[in-house]
């Protein structure tokens, strides 16, 4: 055995490296060539991508299936989006707080979209629910994650932090979209949903 084939047999065999950290590496590697490719991504490509030899990949999932299946509920998942909406500074004005967990929410809506967009379109399947909270605990957890960004200002709300969080979550998924105007910015959803739709001008 040459010196750099048994360089790169050891860095395959790496010790320390646990299977289930292993699975979560290559899934990491796997999702922004899923947003490239869809389902028509190799799994030679993934493990060229993540540095391993393509038969690691078959020792942590049984096949490309579900290896896409993992994918789709790692981009799914809650997990993520509520590390990002727990790391916001609370000292920050309420303002600042929510512009931030928009912005948060945007990128993980965004995500979802992405990796089940492509491979919906490609005969993927939805796998029903994701790692670590099926849809409904999902969203419960982002909204108690919001509800802890609203905590220092409960006593100038008009209703229960929960309460706000929950009206808060529901506009940024609903947010209407029309081809004549342009996206409100995260700054501008968030002075619409502190102050109302009134200009100043206008009280």
């Amino acid at each position: 055995m040459t010196a750099s084939k048994e360089s790169r047999t050891t860095r395959r065999r790496a010790p320390g490296m646990s299977p289930e950290r292993r699975r979560e590496m290559i899934i990491q590697t796997a999702i922004p060539l899923i947003a490239e490719y869809g389902a028509a991504v190799t799994t030679a490509k993934i493990a060229r991508a993540a540095g391993i030899g393509e038969g690691t990949i078959f020792r942590v999932f049984a096949d490309k299936d579900e290896l896409l299946q993992a994918c789709v509920a790692e981009a799914l998942s809650p997990e993520h989006a509520v590390r990002e909406l727990d790391a916001i500074d609370v000292s920050q004005p309420l303002s600042d707080r929510l512009a931030e967990a928009a912005e948060a929410l945007q990128a993980h809506m965004s995500r979802m979209g992405v990796i089940v967009g492509s491979l919906g379109h490609r005969g993927g399947k939805h796998p029903g629910t994701v790692r670590g909270a099926g849809r409904d605990e999902s969203t419960t957890r982002i909204r108690a994650a919001l509800a802890e960004l609203l905590e220092p200002d409960k006593a100038e709300l008009r209703r229960s932090p929960e309460q706000i969080a929950a009206l808060f979550f529901g506009l940024l998924f609903a947010q209407p979209r029309t081809a004549d105007e342009p996206d409100l910015t995260t700054q501008e959803l968030v002075e619409v949903f502190l102050h109302g739709a009134l200009s100043g001008s206008a009280e």
